[in-house]
């Protein structure tokens, strides 16, 4: 018997501290204040904000492309595979890799308002470099390991704006909650995403 009022007292104690939890955790969903208007926006309409945070989903995609492919690089470079062809090393990443080339021809990087340019990846990616040189292999890998520094900043600042974009088209739906039926499609069988 004393077994089991344990038992129940270890079951009790154990829901207690679930809804505790539960408490806390919406309490502090509760503390965080709504996002407010920035004035920044001003100027945009609610179909221009959702376009630039269209643009800046597709701008992080691409950035976050190339992040890939130059760290697979600096990868095979720090291992030794600095002679080889780029394209080998990176069948672990693309899986289209017959198509690599004209999918690195395509995709551009572009700097995003005031962010400074990022380096020319594509050459820096194909860049041919004799493994016997260790000067040439050591400015490839110092030049790899800066453009994936630059790709990580340049990708964190599009991620803000992103956020502050969607914090202000969520200020105005809260504002007047009936915009929010625009993203809404008219043809109920045809699916989008909603901004």
């Amino acid at each position: 018997m004393t077994d089991e009022l344990l038992a129940l007292d270890d079951a009790a104690r154990k829901a207690a501290e679930a809804k505790a939890r539960r408490a806390a955790r919406k309490a502090a969903r509760a503390a965080i204040p709504p996002p407010e208007r920035d004035h920044a926006y001003d100027h945009l309409g609610l179909d221009e904000l959702r376009t630039l945070r269209g643009a800046l989903g597709d701008e992080e995609t691409r950035v976050a492309y190339w992040t890939r492919i130059i760290r697979q690089r600096l990868d095979a470079v720090r291992s030794g595979g600095a002679g080889r062809e780029p394209v080998a090393d990176l069948t672990g990443v693309l899986h289209e890799a017959d198509r690599t080339i004209d999918r690195l021809g395509a995709i551009d990087v572009p700097p995003v308002d005031d962010l400074s340019p990022l380096p020319d990846l594509a050459e820096l990616w194909a860049r041919p470099v004799d493994a016997a040189d260790d000067a040439a292999v050591a400015a490839l890998e110092a030049d790899l390991a800066e453009a994936v520094e630059e790709l990580d900043d340049y990708r964190a600042e599009i991620q803000r704006r992103t956020e502050t974009v969607t914090r202000e088209l969520i200020a105005r739906y809260r504002e007047e909650p009936l915009l929010a039926l625009q993203t809404l499609p008219t043809d109920p069988l045809h699916r989008t995403s909603i901004a």
